[in-house]
């Protein structure tokens, strides 16, 4: 069955597992205390340009979002997002587990505008009853979106200015970071993200590792006693060297952005495809996820031979589906989707 699902359904880049077989039986402190995490933060520290940044290695996203999120918001105060947000809809109300709430603004392909968050922040101190309600206390934004979609460096500019002018910190989700740095149509780059964003994460889980996220904190606004409040999460992994050995070598001779450019190039592959056939898509999307408006009938035959996701009804007799492609994606994959689609 060939299968376009999404961008974690291969393990891990061969060099990682090389580096786990042959760093496997060098004894190592645990909880991170390692010499691979070590490395592994400089190296991410100096790609970041910003040697006094502060780095945690947790292990999945929803974990992540979780923590970061809980931990920097104070009792009274919630997540803004976008409607579409990937913690406001398909994290399985783990933000709202710990109490917290997302507050949702108006989705514009998968972004949030400056322009409204000011104005939903302002509303929102302006109402005679605020302190009834739960206060505005962090942004949360995905680079890129729910959609493929990705924010200008103009835009995250206009995001930061109005959440420093606020005193709430820019919060990225970054799962799929690596295919959006390598993405053709991005002005955006690591430092711009290090510079603009108060905490963000460099996604390993979709982008070539086993498992892992990198959690950058990059005004050394780290929650105190932040390893403790990761344990009481239940995230503090004791083999921490498991996180430190593959965000080691993928920071190696730019291995995450080449993984990255992988998945951009056969993404391209597959746009062509799919306008080759004719299909309409749902919106522009510059980096590794693409959204096709299909037949229901065709979907159905399609099934039998390949696996995708489906996004959302678009009308009665069509629906929105995703196929991804990934670090591990090859051209004979797109050409197989080819012999498949001419099938028909």
């Amino acid at each position: 069955m060939l299968s376009f699902e999404s961008d974690y359904i291969e393990g891990a880049h061969p060099l990682i597992l090389d580096a786990l077989v042959k760093t496997n039986m060098d004894s190592q402190s645990g909880y991170g205390a390692d010499k691979y995490t070590e490395s592994a933060k400089k190296k991410l520290a100096d790609l970041c340009g910003n040697p006094d940044c502060q780095i945690q290695f947790l292990t999945g996203g929803t974990q992540t979002n979780q923590l970061v999120i809980d931990t920097m918001l104070r009792q009274f105060e919630g997540v803004v997002a976008a409607q579409t947000g990937h913690v406001s809809v398909h994290e399985a109300g783990a933000i709202e587990y710990t109490g917290r709430k997302v507050l949702t603004l108006p989705s514009h392909d998968g972004k949030i505008k400056a322009c409204e968050l000011d104005s939903f922040i302002s509303d929102f101190y302006a109402d005679g009853n605020c302190e009834h309600m739960v206060f505005p206390g962090m942004v949360y934004i995905s680079h890129p979106t729910e959609y493929g979609t990705l924010y200008s460096k103009s835009e995250l500019e206009e995001l930061s200015s109005v959440c420093r002018k606020n005193n709430i910190p820019l919060y990225m989700d970054g799962a799929r970071l690596g295919y959006a740095l390598a993405s053709r149509n991005t002005d955006v780059t690591l430092k711009d993200i290090a510079s603009l964003c108060d905490v963000f994460y460099v996604g390993g889980t979709k982008v070539g590792a086993l498992c892992g996220e990198a959690v950058v904190f990059t005004r050394k606004n780290m929650p105190i006693h932040f390893e403790h409040l990761v344990k009481k999460h239940g995230a503090l992994l004791a083999k921490g060297r498991l996180l430190g050995v593959q965000f080691d070598t993928l920071f190696t001779d730019d291995l995450y952005l080449k993984l990255g450019k992988n998945a951009i190039d056969r993404a391209e592959e597959l746009k062509s495809l799919f306008a080759e056939k004719g299909c309409k898509f749902f919106l522009d999307s510059p980096t590794n996820q693409q959204f096709i408006i299909l037949e229901n009938s065709k979907i159905e035959k399609l099934r039998q031979k390949v696996k995708f996701s489906f996004w959302e009804k678009y009308d009665d007799s069509h629906t929105v589906v995703r196929f991804a492609t990934s670090w591990a994606t090859t051209s004979e994959k797109i050409e197989e989707l080819r012999k498949i689609l001419s099938e028909d």
